[in-house]
């Protein structure tokens, strides 16, 4: 554990004893002008935390076009004609494509198989042409491609497929026979040249039906069938994760819980249901995506234990609990459609871990793979925000799971947040309930991070396990790599109660983003890694295989008291404030505005609408979101703040802000937040919001509401309509000096991860406890300005890799600022 210790700092020049001798050079720090002084103290003696295997792993949800136009290596958008408004208001099922001549979508008794509703009906002589995703459809010179179109015609036709773009054809052209009723057509073309912006055109001589366009490169990851684009699947392989955690996220616990069938009306916007997924592709159901756009399943849960099982991973997957989260917070109470989806999950364990003698094992068997996939962990639900409710279904679960598989670990979860009445709840539901293991979720700024690096040093030993399964900073800047790594030495720490870990999300195509942050971005031609990616690499090829026990000294703590102007807000809401008065702890009053005369007093963010209408300040624009105007000194401290406030319309309720001392940093009490479900504090450090305390509670249109705040030091006190509605003190330092030290049982070394989230270097004295350790270590460092984001054509952080000759019992070692070191020794 870390200790406080008197700290000195010296200006850049000072020596060291030790040399440093680099493979590849360490870029000197940017902004490194002070050295602060730190120890870490390692009891190699003493037995920490054993780190498992699986500890470290990925969670894949289909977000930001993650799947079809993302992993699942497929060229053709809309390839089976299922595009509805279902999917996203702007959609047809002629999206993606362009008509020449006669073409319609039908949905009649001609269709392929009842799962596959439409296809496209092609006059003669007429052609349609598919533009891929983003700019088009990528080829490479040299490089093969496999088309394949189910296609029906009772006359005959010859079908002419071509790949083209706007300089010309790309592949020479291939036509392909076509007589009777439906069957699969293939060609396969060789491209001629590089092209980011290709074209797919199938143009029939005769009328034609046709469904499943389909253009696949022939080189995809490990060449699997129906496979998956290499570059980001090798990307995901590199991190040597421990599980792969899927299909979701909002996926699964969002919709519709019928099934996609007659009885349902073909419901199209359903939760993710696993049985949808599988067989062959063209008998799978397609489905509204809870991010907007279709998902087509071609990747589905086949492909998803097959990947798992190529990378080395254990499946971990997440099947619908009938508690709808993400904002819907629904609970079903059907009794038929819960015994369904327990038999289903029931059914997915076997069609994972069954023999091929059995019903789903057959299957699993007949799509190409006998052998089993070795289930063991399986989550039931995802962020239900509805904890009692869930909890009675997910007993229903687990109790089933448990008499049929009794050693599948089921995993239940603790809502979508870190903290407040939703997660207190749900954790003394799953300790009373002698839960195996809860699914933790969390996306907090960057400050959060380094504050809560002791977040598991309380945890009960004797409890529940943790599975942080869903954790980001809130953007893909190195200050954000660098304080999830600060973190992650507190999870390393805690090995005994954090069993599995993931950052979310793992892939985001920049053309279809519908959230930051994200590990790792691509579009149709190239992939890079985020600053967030290289952090979570490091971490994952070198966790080593239990904690070497260690202390450390810290930074000294300069927070001193809240300070800053003060603030009105709304968020997509129109609301009236008056009487706003900041009154300082000796009586003096620092600001008083009735709005009788105009609101000069009040700086404006440009968002918004605002005005001063019948003596009150009024922001009218329902649409607007975070619309802060500020008044007074960011130096003020000490002080009382009383502001009148009444909600106009619109979806929430108030935003008062105090210790404002720019548009990034501020302290706001959200009243009537998430919808108008729940009011809380929070804290914006750098344009990156954490919460530090949350109620249930909503805000009547209508009602003028007396709101007071008040600031003494880091403590702060509300009250509503008179009434304290709760209090913090802020005073836990943000440190941005970390470490852990783990050991490699293979190996024998010991890993000392330092990460030093600041612009000054760290200059520490190690003392390693007397081990007998080579005079070498080793080195990966991270190190980069805290603002540098890795794009497609720039990547200023890298790892860099170097040799350290200097090390002993005891030596000294200076981190640079803003990094991430990894020291490898060598024990003797």
């Amino acid at each position: 554990m870390p200790r406080t210790a008197a700290r000195t700092r010296w200006r850049l020049g000072l020596t060291t004893t030790a040399l440093l001798t680099a493979a590849a050079l360490v870029p000197a720090p940017a902004h490194a002008e002070d050295v602060t002084d730190y120890a870490i103290t390692v009891d190699p003696s003493a037995k920490g935390a054993a780190i498992d295997d699986t500890m470290y792993g990925v969670f894949f949800e289909d977000i930001n076009r993650a799947a079809d136009g993302g992993l699942y290596a497929e060229l053709v958008q809309n390839r089976s004609f299922e595009y509805s408004t279902a999917d996203n208001g702007s959609y047809t099922p002629l999206t993606s494509w362009a008509a020449g001549g006669t073409a319609e979508v039908v949905n009649d008794a001609g269709r392929l198989n009842e799962r596959n509703r439409n296809y496209l009906s092609l006059g003669a002589g007429s052609s349609v042409t598919n533009a891929g995703y983003n700019t088009g459809i990528r080829v490479d010179k040299g490089k093969r491609y496999d088309f394949s179109v189910w296609a029906r015609a009772t006359s005959g036709t010859t079908l002419t497929v071509s790949l083209k773009d706007t300089a010309g054809t790309l592949a020479t052209a291939r036509q392909v026979a076509v007589k009777g009723g439906w069957a699969k057509y293939k060609a396969t073309f060789t491209a001629t040249r590089t092209s980011n912006r290709g074209r797919l055109a199938v143009a029939s001589t005769n009328a034609a039906a046709l469904d499943e366009v389909s253009l696949f490169p022939r080189d995809t990851y490990k060449n699997q069938p129906n496979g998956l684009r290499k570059d980001l699947a090798e990307k995901i392989a590199a991190l040597k994760p421990g599980f792969v955690r899927f299909p979701g996220g909002c996926l699964v616990n969002t919709g519709s819980m019928e099934d996609y069938s007659e009885a349902s009306n073909w419901q199209r916007k359903r939760s993710y249901q696993w049985k949808d997924t599988i067989g062959p592709v063209e008998q799978r159901a397609t489905n509204a995506n809870f991010w907007g756009y279709n998902q087509s399943y071609g990747l589905g849960y086949y492909e998803y234990f097959r990947f798992s099982e190529d990378i080395g991973a254990m499946p971990l997957p997440v099947v619908p609990a009938l508690v709808t989260g993400c904002g819907q917070n629904k609970a079903t109470d059907d009794e038929a459609l819960l015994q369904r989806h327990i038999q289903d999950t029931l059914d997915l364990i076997e069609f994972a871990n069954g023999p091929a003698t059995s019903k789903w094992g057959k299957v699993r068997a007949q799509m190409g793979h006998p052998k089993p996939f070795h289930l063991t962990h399986l989550g039931v639900g995802n962020e239900e925000n509805l904890p009692k409710e869930f909890f009675a279904r997910f007993e229903r679960f687990r109790t089933a799971i448990k008499a049929k598989y009794p050693d599948i670990t089921v995993i239940s979860n603790s809502g979508p947040d870190d903290a407040g009445t939703t997660f207190d709840t749900a954790w003394q539901l799953n300790r009373e309930g002698k839960v195996d293991m809860v699914d933790e979720h969390y996306y907090n700024s960057p400050n959060w991070f380094l504050q809560n690096n002791d977040r598991y040093d309380s945890y009960d030993r004797k409890g529940p396990k943790v599975f942080l399964g869903e954790y980001a900073s809130q953007g893909n800047a190195w200050k954000n790599g660098l304080a999830e790594a600060a973190f992650m030495t507190g999870l390393e720490r805690n090995a005994d109660v954090v069993k599995l870990a993931s950052y979310a999300p793992l892939l985001a195509n920049e053309d279809y983003v519908q959230w930051r942050p994200d590990m790792i971005w691509f579009n149709n031609r190239a992939s890079w890694n985020s600053a967030n990616y290289e952090v979570q690499k490091l971490f994952m090829t070198n966790a080593g295989d239990r904690v070497v026990p260690s202390e450390a000294t810290t930074t000294p703590n300069v927070s001193g008291p809240i300070t800053g102007a003060v603030g009105l807000s709304t968020w997509a809401t129109s609301a009236a404030y008056d009487d706003v008065k900041v009154t300082s702890a000796d009586g003096s009053t620092l600001l008083s505005d009735d709005f009788s005369g105009d609101a000069s007093k009040w700086t404006t963010s440009g968002r918004g609408s605002w005005s001063v209408q019948d003596g009150s300040y009024v922001q009218t624009d329902t649409a607007a979101e975070n619309t802060m105007v500020t008044a007074g000194d960011p130096a003020w401290r000490d002080y009382d703040l009383h502001v009148k406030a009444t909600k106009k319309a619109g979806k929430e309720g108030f935003l008062v802000a105090f210790g404002v001392k720019d548009t990034g940093n501020y302290y706001w009490w959200n009243l009537g937040g998430w919808n108008n479900t729940q009011s809380a504090i929070e804290q914006a450090v750098d344009g990156g919001k954490g919460t530090l305390m949350t109620k249930p509670g909503s805000i009547e249109t209508g009602r003028a509401y007396d709101i007071d705040i008040k600031v003494r030091g880091r403590q702060v006190t509300l009250f509503l309509d008179g009434k304290e509605w709760g209090s913090f003190k802020d005073d836990k330092p943000a440190e941005p000096f970390r470490q852990v030290v783990t050991k490699d049982a293979k190996t024998g070394d010991l890993i000392v991860k330092v990460v030093n989230a600041q612009s000054a270097e760290a200059r520490t004295a190690v003392d390693l406890g007397g081990a007998k350790v080579a005079s070498t270590a080793r080195v990966t460092t991270l190190a980069a300005d805290e603002d540098a984001v890795n794009t497609e054509t720039d990547t200023p952080v890298t790892p860099v890799t170097s040799t350290f000759r200097g090390v002993a019992p005891k030596f000294t070692y200076t981190f640079p600022a803003n990094s991430v070191t990894f020291l490898r020794i060598k024990q003797k």
